[in-house]
């Protein structure tokens, strides 16, 4: 079993930053692909990004290219996402997630995860 726990949401203005934790405890975390989505309020919850195990290889959602970046430290057991750049339409909340599969296709999927967080609120103000 794997615990997964984020912390680092909060209220921030449009155009600020944040990094979401993702801290793994129950199994290191070196052999699993990693996740993040968000549900935003009245939406169903929607893939963000993801890292592979191995670190070299990220997918992410056209609405946050370029504006957000996961990444890990395996070291840590710990998975980071930094958002930049925020807008009010990136208030959700947003939930790390736990695979033992990776493909362009099947990543993208919630369904594709078997551990996930509890999540945490990001609010966006304008």
């Amino acid at each position: 079993q794997v615990q997964l726990v984020e912390s680092g949401g909060g209220l921030v203005q449009a155009g600020g930053s944040l990094r979401l934790s993702c801290v793994a405890s129950g199994r290191t975390l070196s052999s699993l692909n990693m996740g993040w989505f968000r549900q935003r309020p009245g939406k169903e919850r929607e893939f963000v990004a993801a890292i592979r195990w191995t670190g070299d290889s990220t997918y992410y959602a056209d609405s946050v290219k370029g504006r957000f970046t996961i990444s890990r430290d395996n070291a840590k057991n710990t998975v980071y996402l930094q958002l930049n750049s925020l807008k009010p339409g990136d208030t959700a909340i947003y939930y790390c997630a736990a695979a033992q599969i990776w493909s362009p296709t099947v990543t993208r999927r919630d369904s594709s995860y078997s551990y996930w967080g509890q999540g945490t609120q990001v609010t966006v103000s304008s």
